[in-house]
């Protein structure tokens, strides 16, 4: 509270607001539209040019898992310029996935590691991960290509010892085709409703069925109703608590709530449930299925809880144990994940069916479980309330919900306020409602909203006074760079003069990760008002990391393992790659302007897998994309796929 005193006294009032990421310079008048297809006509030119020697630079990476990367992100960025390349890139992706996995097998079976023994090596994760990138990326294009690629990087199983249990590479490569059918049904719903029907009648139970049912509702709707019933059919004649999968996928068309009855086809597929799954059932079929899941939730046994902390059931069996669950030990596994899942369905239970509320209740109560209003419910209250456009509607929301969920939408209330200029009623919203760390943020903002304000018509003096008064260079930092964006068209002069001293709190060599980032936060603010200062910014910090990952390779083996076989993983997954990473994205910004200087400080990293790196940032910067990752999710609107392991 003290240091939140001592900052209202240094400023006065202000607030703070985010960088806009590409903001044309305040002086220069908005081009024609002739002049503006000019210029996206340059840019990609020189981004494709530059990708042509990026995809050839590459060839002489010695990890394979880099130059499959690019191959990759590559035939992504070529796909509407030059498809046929595009695809050729994808298929040596393909091949090279392929003898990864092949390698990986091999290695297995020479080190006498059986598929199945307690002792079985799950899939190597750097090429699962690949694959995944691989299947997912191609599946953004072209549905069938996709699928071939899923076919012929599939990795030969390891022997198997034993029939008692499902070796995990099985259950990856089901989770990946699950992934590419939800990535699928946008692209061509009707194949991907043909592989889910076949995927029904081999017994599995893909959990992207609703996004293929929703997908397909907009093309077909009768198709879709009828897909509809196979799969409540599927699920209704499953014993659930023998079928995880099944239970999965019950939860997830439940999760969307029933179809509204007048609802036409496409508005019904529209619409979404918080988590993102879509409606697509009608209410009776929704109610059948719901009474289902709680029938089988209530099976669930205080009693049965005896695991040991820490050996949690995997693959059916206890981890940490090498004997088998029961049967009936699995059973009540699953019975007590499904009672979890019908915690978060309540209010829909006690909406459709009242009567088995309180034994639901009860049931949770019996199991130590806290009975709660539903994360569906929750998070139905803050992307309803994200839609609101005023203060008055976030506070009387903030008001009527759950307790856990009111600071979250209190603090959202106060910058709501800010937004719309009333500084006093944010002030007093953080306050009356929140707490010590989430009020201070917020008070902060206030405090440079109101310092913002001033500074349109105050002196580079009595802004270094302000900023003397902050305690830490982060702070001051901040309050530097937004008042340079927020006076650069009012006051540009004051603007560039608050700059020059924001990049003296910088103008020192790192020494950590925080300070690359705050280089880069100065070098960005100048790229709208005096991007060859930007540039300035940015070359020194270059070189600095030109060391350290001289350093890194040095002590590879050591202290570190970012190198192996004297080369560096593109992959970011660490500090380093990830500073190289923002480089590349600040010069990328940069070369909408100046491509030849962009192009010129990215060939200034030594190590041939950093310039990749940065070189192909300006591409995707240049033409717009986002970079391909492998760092999404299994369940919800993005695709990871994943390898269990004990």
């Amino acid at each position: 509270m003290k240091r939140l005193l001592t900052l209202t006294l240094a400023l006065g009032l202000f607030s703070f607001s985010v960088l806009a990421q590409d903001q044309p310079a305040a002086s220069q008048p908005s081009p024609s539209t002739e002049e503006q297809e000019k210029e996206k006509a340059e840019r990609e030119r020189n981004a494709y040019r530059l990708l042509d020697q990026v995809i050839d630079e590459a060839q002489s990476l010695r990890l394979a898992e880099n130059r499959v990367r690019i191959q990759i992100n590559a035939a992504d960025l070529l796909w509407d310029q030059n498809q046929a390349r595009a695809r050729s890139l994808f298929s040596m992706a393909g091949e090279s996935v392929a003898e990864l996995g092949r390698t990986q097998v091999a290695a297995l079976n020479r080190r006498g590691n059986p598929g199945n023994g307690p002792n079985f090596a799950p899939p190597n994760l750097r090429s699962f991960q690949l694959r995944q990138e691989l299947v997912l990326t191609a599946a953004r294009h072209d549905a069938t290509l996709a699928y071939q690629l899923l076919a012929v990087t599939k990795p030969p199983l390891p022997p198997q010892t034993s029939d008692d249990v499902r070796p995990r590479a099985i259950v990856s490569d089901d989770s990946l085709e699950q992934a590419l059918l939800s990535r699928v049904a946008a692209l061509d719903p009707k194949l991907a409703a043909q592989n889910a029907d076949q995927m029904l009648d081999k017994g599995q139970f893909p959990f992207s069925l609703p996004q293929v049912i929703t997908q397909l509702q907009r093309q077909d709707p009768d198709a879709a109703n009828k897909l509809a019933d196979k799969v409540v059919k599927k699920l209704q004649a499953t014993n659930l608590l023998n079928n995880p999968a099944a239970g999965v996928l019950m939860q997830t068309m439940l999760v969307g709530g029933p179809r509204p009855p007048a609802e036409t086809a496409d508005a019904a597929a529209k619409q979404q449930s918080p988590r993102g799954w879509p409606a697509v059932l009608e209410q009776s079929a929704y109610v059948d299925l719901l009474s289902t899941i709680v029938d089988a939730a209530l099976k669930a046994m205080p009693g049965a809880q005896n695991t040991p902390r820490g050996n949690r059931p995997v693959m059916g069996r206890v981890s940490g144990s090498s004997q088998p669950q029961t049967d009936a030990q699995s059973e009540q596994n699953n019975a007590r994940r499904l009672l979890a899942g019908v915690q978060s369905l309540l209010p829909m239970v006690d909406q459709f069916l009242p009567a088995k509320a309180s034994q639901v209740r009860q049931k949770m109560t019996e199991m130590g479980m806290a009975p709660s209003p539903g994360l569906p419910y929750a998070a139905q209250v803050i992307n309803g309330i994200q839609g609101e456009s005023t203060t008055d509607a976030l506070v009387q929301a903030a008001a009527t919900a759950p307790p856990p969920m009111q600071s979250r939408i209190y603090q959202q209330a106060a910058y709501k306020a800010l937004e719309e200029g009333d500084t006093e009623r944010a002030r007093q919203i953080a306050t009356d409602h929140l707490q010590s760390n989430v009020r201070d943020a917020v008070m902060k903002r206030i405090d440079f909203r109101e310092m913002t304000k001033k500074a349109e018509v105050a002196r580079i003096e009595d802004v270094r006074q302000a900023a003397a008064r902050l305690q830490s260079d982060n702070e001051k930092l901040d309050l530097l760079l937004q008042i340079a964006n927020d006076t650069q068209t009012s006051n540009p002069k004051l603007a560039l003069q608050v700059l020059e001293d924001a990049r003296q709190i910088t103008n020192h060599r790192a020494t950590g990760y925080d300070h690359f980032e705050q280089q880069l936060k100065v070098a960005h603010a100048f790229a709208s008002v005096d991007p060859a200062r930007s540039f300035e910014v940015i070359d020194p910090g270059i070189s600095h990391i030109n060391e350290l990952l001289s350093a890194a390779a040095l002590l590879s083996g050591f202290e570190m393992n970012m190198f192996r076989d004297g080369e560096m993983a593109i992959q970011n997954g660490n500090g380093l790659t990830s500073t190289i990473n923002r480089f590349g994205q600040e010069l990328a910004l940069l070369a909408r302007t100046d491509f030849e200087r962009s192009e010129a400080l990215a060939g200034r990293f030594q190590f041939p897998e950093a310039r990749i790196m940065a070189r192909m940032a300006i591409v995707q910067g240049l033409l717009g994309t986002k970079p391909v990752s492998g760092n999404t999710r299994l369940f919800g609107s993005s695709d990871r796929v994943m390898i269990r392991q004990d």
